[in-house]
């Protein structure tokens, strides 16, 4: 339900509908379901019809075997701080084990439902994304799916006609397309795995064992086409894995120009204690580019956060010889290196946490983003920071 004063607030499809108190001060959009809207209409607090609607649409995504839910607390806390400015839409359409059911499909259904969200919502004029863990591949293959490219017409004809101008590099540039027919505002990622769980202390848990890293990634059919996508065991009709079809413009899904089309691309990491997302894939890094702990900052109003590395212009490598490179990568080592130029073709500002004193660390893949309040509350600093750093 697209509420205001009072929202529906649901941890997915079959779990229990709980209401949420109206407040006189702000008006408060929380984690809701599509199917919860009865006729369409918003629920609006004091019936102030006078009052400007947001216009800017904040996405959040769950993880694998997560729900709307998690993104609960992030939810209310954003639009406590911006009441007048934005939405706040938690995804609910990949819930439970539908988070098996692999990156593409997810984020086919997930652009389902933001075009449904934007449909219904004609005021709205700019969108973000904010994701967790493996979320954040999903809304990357979605925002592929809904970019649509920016063009310039000349009607400079004297017969009246107007034409399609072909753009050069620096128009590309002013040009970057919208997703869904919204300006693209934050595309931000938490203890994301951007490169897959196959390469070396990509999961942690497994302690950089061979053995074991081989052996997860023969049992990786476990968790569905999911599974498989994560590890690159995927190899459909003889294309590359996913993720590597992902590092490009392919067809009609133009994964590369959605993601440089937002003004900030943020990947919030942990730095250890998160046994499942390692530290190189969720902040797109090498392994010699990882900050050192001396280097390590101290901050009182968001203690847990301790470096934050601003954007980078980096070298582009042709989208051509991309694609001629994905296709010759055989070794992990290779791959891995593939990876890391391809997504960094875009600036990303990278900040990284660490729960290393807190009680919670053992959590720290669930804390980063307050799946639960009751046991991962130590990450609220970490959300804080998300949103006093969020473009509006």
């Amino acid at each position: 339900m697209d509420g205001e004063a009072a929202a529906g607030v649901d941890g997915g499809k079959g779990g229990r509908r709980r209401r949420v108190q109206p407040s006189s001060n702000h008006r408060v959009i929380s984690c809701f379901p599509l199917a919860g809207n009865s006729g369409d209409k918003p629920a609006v607090d004091g019936g102030d019809a006078s009052r400007p609607m947001p216009t800017h649409l904040v996405v959040t995504i769950n993880g694998i075997i997560g729900s709307a839910d998690n993104w609960r607390f992030a939810a209310k806390q954003f639009v406590k701080r911006y009441p007048k400015d934005v939405i706040v839409h938690c995804s609910d359409c990949n819930y439970a084990t539908l988070t098996f059911d692999g990156v593409d499909v997810m984020g086919e259904r997930l652009a389902k439902e933001v075009r449904l969200v934007v449909k219904r919502k004609p005021e709205l004029r700019k969108i973000s994304f904010i994701c967790h863990s493996l979320g954040g591949l999903v809304a990357r293959y979605a925002i592929g799916r809904l970019y649509e490219r920016s063009f310039i017409k000349d009607c400079s004809d004297e017969n009246g006609l107007c034409k399609i101008q072909k753009h050069d590099e620096s128009t590309k540039q002013k040009l970057k397309g919208k997703i869904s027919g919204l300006e693209p505002i934050n595309f931000i990622t938490f203890a994301t795995p951007h490169l897959g769980s196959r390469f070396h202390k990509q999961i942690p848990i497994l302690r950089g064992s061979y053995a074991l890293e081989k052996m997860a990634s023969r049992i990786s059919g476990i968790a569905g086409r999911s599974g498989k996508h994560l590890f690159l065991k995927d190899h459909d009709d003889g294309k590359p894995p996913l993720l590597f079809q992902m590092l490009t413009d392919s067809g009609d899904l133009n994964f590369m120009s959605a993601l440089g089309s937002f003004q900030r691309r943020v990947a919030y990491s942990n730095v250890q204690y998160d046994f499942i997302v390692g530290w190189k894939t969720s902040s797109i890094r090498h392994q010699h580019e990882l900050p050192k702990h001396s280097n390590f900052i101290k901050n009182e109003t968001y203690p847990h956060v301790v470096y934050v590395e601003k954007p980078m212009n980096t070298d582009v490598e042709q989208e051509d010889s991309l694609k001629t490179m994905i296709y010759d990568s055989k070794s992990p080592a290779r791959m891995e290196e593939l990876m890391i130029k391809a997504l960094n073709r875009v600036p990303w500002e990278r900040v990284d946490v660490s729960f290393r004193r807190s009680k919670q660390r053992v959590f720290a893949h669930s804390t980063i983003q307050v799946k639960s309040k009751l046991l991962n509350s130590d990450g609220a600093d970490v959300v804080f920071h998300m949103i006093d750093n969020f473009l509006l």
